[in-house]
């Protein structure tokens, strides 16, 4: 039966609305994350929703953490089928604003917590010629101004999705990404940058969208179903990477606008 699946960041947002999706069909999830409280939770809900599972503390830059994780995996559910490398913080400001220290904590979880995830869970995976879900974010293809860092490790992410999917085929292991747009969410409990200004507008971004991390979930469970390896689950984010591939000076100029837009909004508030 493959019905085993390990998620990161699980115990809050899309991680945890990941999870109620796949319990919806009864499996068996490994959940991950920093927080404890948000872990319990997501393991009771998940119960509720029909699936079972574990619940094991773990932070994505301790790859000795992840290692155990998945150990523990192996010990409980003898093995794992779906990876789903989830965990991620937000972050913005413009280059100049940004410290060399910003850069490193982005790096450090968003790009190779996923680096380490796939690594820590690939003995498992081909053994069960299972699957790899990576979620990166449309910034990682569109690129928009005062978030180079996050736009950098998420554009690591794709590519490291990219090089797996091609590495990994001979193993019959699948390999997913996903771009969401912004989305109904938490991440801003994470965010880290240096204007308040800046976290405000992301925070607006959030609310404003009509799009939610359940909706999230269960197109990314269809999308998987399909063996679609590049999952943008927002249809304007769908039209925005269209866009890119056709004329991609075009959505550069509409940016730089967009840049100087949050450079004005930025001097108003200081006045």
């Amino acid at each position: 039966m493959q019905n085993r699946m390990m998620i990161t960041g699980a115990g809050s947002g899309l991680g945890r609305e990941i999870a109620l999706r796949w319990a919806r069909e009864g499996w068996r999830l490994a959940l991950s994350d920093v927080s404890e409280p948000g872990l319990v939770e997501t393991l009771k809900l998940v119960r509720a929703a029909g699936g079972d599972g574990f619940t094991q503390r773990c932070d994505v830059r301790d790859y000795s953490q992840l290692t155990a994780f998945a150990q523990a995996c192996e010990e409980k559910l003898g093995g794992i089928d779906i990876i789903v490398n989830n965990a991620g913080v937000a972050s913005g400001g413009f280059f100049s604003e940004l410290s060399l220290e910003d850069w490193d904590w982005q790096i450090a979880i968003n790009l190779m917590g996923v680096v380490k995830g796939c690594k820590a869970f690939l003995p498992l995976l081909e053994k069960s010629r299972g699957k790899i879900i990576n979620i990166a974010s449309m910034a990682a293809l569109m690129q928009g101004p005062a978030m180079s860092n996050y736009n950098v490790a998420k554009a690591g992410v794709v590519a490291l999705s990219e090089s797996l999917l091609v590495e990994l085929a001979q193993q019959e292991i699948g390999v997913h990404v996903v771009c969401p747009s912004f989305f109904q969410t938490n991440l801003l409990d994470s965010f880290r940058g240096p204007t308040p200004a800046m976290k405000a507008q992301v925070g607006k971004l959030l609310e404003s969208s009509p799009i939610s991390a359940a909706d999230i979930a269960d197109y990314i469970y269809q999308q998987v179903a399909q063996g679609q390896f590049m999952i943008l689950p927002h249809e304007q984010g769908r039209m925005a990477w269209a866009l890119k591939q056709k004329n991609p000076q075009l959505l550069y100029d509409e940016m730089t606008v967009m840049a100087d837009k949050m450079r004005a909004k930025a001097r108003q508030n200081l006045n």
